[in-house]
Protein backbone atom coordinates (compact mmCIF):
# COMPACT_ATOMS: atom_id res chain seq x y z
CA UNK A 1 0.00 0.00 0.00
CA UNK A 2 2.65 2.33 0.65
CA UNK A 3 3.65 2.69 -2.92
CA UNK A 4 0.52 3.73 -4.30
CA UNK A 5 0.92 7.41 -1.93
CA UNK A 6 3.95 7.49 -3.29
CA UNK A 7 2.49 7.48 -6.71
CA UNK A 8 -0.27 9.77 -5.90
CA UNK A 9 1.95 12.47 -4.63
CA UNK A 10 3.77 12.29 -7.85
CA UNK A 11 0.83 12.38 -10.20
CA UNK A 12 0.00 15.43 -7.98
CA UNK A 13 3.06 17.04 -8.44
CA UNK A 14 2.58 16.88 -12.32
CA UNK A 15 -0.67 18.02 -12.32
CA UNK A 16 0.28 21.08 -11.00
CA UNK A 17 3.10 21.60 -13.04
CA UNK A 18 0.60 20.80 -16.06
CA UNK A 19 -1.93 23.25 -14.44
CA UNK A 20 0.82 26.16 -14.55
CA UNK A 21 2.07 25.56 -17.89
CA UNK A 22 -2.02 25.66 -18.94
CA UNK A 23 -2.28 29.00 -17.11
CA UNK A 24 1.15 30.53 -18.48
CA UNK A 25 0.09 29.45 -21.83
CA UNK A 26 -3.85 30.87 -21.30
CA UNK A 27 -2.26 34.26 -20.00
CA UNK A 28 -3.66 33.65 -16.36
CA UNK A 29 -2.85 36.09 -13.42
CA UNK A 30 -1.48 38.99 -15.21
CA UNK A 31 -2.50 42.12 -13.63
CA UNK A 32 -4.90 44.85 -15.52
CA UNK A 33 -3.68 48.04 -16.92
CA UNK A 34 -4.37 51.20 -14.84
CA UNK A 35 -5.76 53.57 -16.45
CA UNK A 36 -4.40 57.25 -15.86
CA UNK A 37 -6.97 59.91 -16.07
CA UNK A 38 -5.67 62.33 -17.97
CA UNK A 39 -3.58 65.33 -17.84
CA UNK A 40 -5.93 68.02 -16.88
CA UNK A 41 -5.36 71.75 -17.91
CA UNK A 42 -5.11 74.77 -15.11
CA UNK A 43 -7.90 76.67 -15.19
CA UNK A 44 -7.42 80.13 -15.95
CA UNK A 45 -8.64 83.25 -14.05
CA UNK A 46 -8.99 85.91 -16.28
CA UNK A 47 -10.77 89.11 -15.81
CA UNK A 48 -14.25 89.79 -17.00
CA UNK A 49 -13.91 93.48 -16.15
CA UNK A 50 -11.18 95.84 -17.00
CA UNK A 51 -9.28 97.24 -13.46
CA UNK A 52 -7.73 100.00 -13.80
CA UNK A 53 -4.03 98.95 -14.33
CA UNK A 54 -5.62 96.50 -16.83
CA UNK A 55 -7.31 99.49 -19.14
CA UNK A 56 -4.05 101.27 -18.72
CA UNK A 57 -1.64 98.60 -19.83
CA UNK A 58 -4.08 97.78 -22.82
CA UNK A 59 -3.99 101.54 -24.14
CA UNK A 60 -0.37 102.10 -24.20
CA UNK A 61 0.89 98.24 -24.81
CA UNK A 62 -1.40 97.07 -27.43
CA UNK A 63 -1.24 99.76 -29.90
CA UNK A 64 2.60 98.77 -30.27
CA UNK A 65 2.23 95.20 -30.80
CA UNK A 66 3.58 93.64 -33.94
CA UNK A 67 0.50 91.17 -34.81
CA UNK A 68 -2.55 92.42 -32.55
CA UNK A 69 -5.44 89.49 -32.41
CA UNK A 70 -7.68 88.71 -29.56
CA UNK A 71 -5.76 86.27 -28.58
CA UNK A 72 -2.82 87.33 -28.05
CA UNK A 73 -4.85 90.29 -26.28
CA UNK A 74 -6.56 87.77 -24.03
CA UNK A 75 -3.23 85.69 -23.04
CA UNK A 76 -0.99 88.92 -22.56
CA UNK A 77 -3.43 90.89 -20.55
CA UNK A 78 -5.13 88.07 -18.78
CA UNK A 79 -8.52 89.02 -20.00
CA UNK A 80 -11.48 86.94 -21.71
CA UNK A 81 -11.42 86.06 -25.15
CA UNK A 82 -14.97 87.92 -25.51
CA UNK A 83 -13.49 91.07 -23.48
CA UNK A 84 -10.67 91.25 -25.60
CA UNK A 85 -12.68 90.63 -28.98
CA UNK A 86 -14.46 93.85 -27.80
CA UNK A 87 -11.13 95.89 -26.73
CA UNK A 88 -9.92 95.18 -30.44
CA UNK A 89 -12.84 96.22 -32.28
CA UNK A 90 -12.69 99.91 -30.15
CA UNK A 91 -9.30 100.37 -31.10
CA UNK A 92 -9.91 99.86 -34.88
CA UNK A 93 -12.62 102.56 -34.27
CA UNK A 94 -10.30 104.71 -32.74
CA UNK A 95 -7.78 104.39 -35.50
CA UNK A 96 -5.22 103.12 -33.08
CA UNK A 97 -4.62 99.73 -34.75
CA UNK A 98 -5.25 98.73 -38.73
CA UNK A 99 -6.48 95.34 -40.15
CA UNK A 100 -4.32 93.43 -42.15
CA UNK A 101 -6.82 90.05 -42.67
CA UNK A 102 -10.49 89.11 -41.78
CA UNK A 103 -11.54 85.95 -41.81
CA UNK A 104 -14.91 84.35 -40.69
CA UNK A 105 -13.22 83.24 -37.03
CA UNK A 106 -10.09 84.68 -37.19
CA UNK A 107 -9.30 88.55 -37.56
CA UNK A 108 -5.46 89.74 -37.74
CA UNK A 109 -4.42 93.69 -36.82
CA UNK A 110 -1.44 95.61 -36.93
CA UNK A 111 -0.09 98.64 -35.33
CA UNK A 112 -0.99 102.15 -37.21
CA UNK A 113 2.54 103.23 -38.91
CA UNK A 114 0.82 106.06 -40.16
CA UNK A 115 -0.70 106.88 -36.80
CA UNK A 116 2.66 108.13 -34.99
Amino acid sequence: MPPKDDNKKEDAGKSTKKDKDLVNKCGGKVKKKKWSKGKVQDKLSNLVLFDKATDDKLCKEVPNYKLINPIAVSERLKICGSLATATVQELLSEGLIQLVSKHRAQVLYTRNYWCN
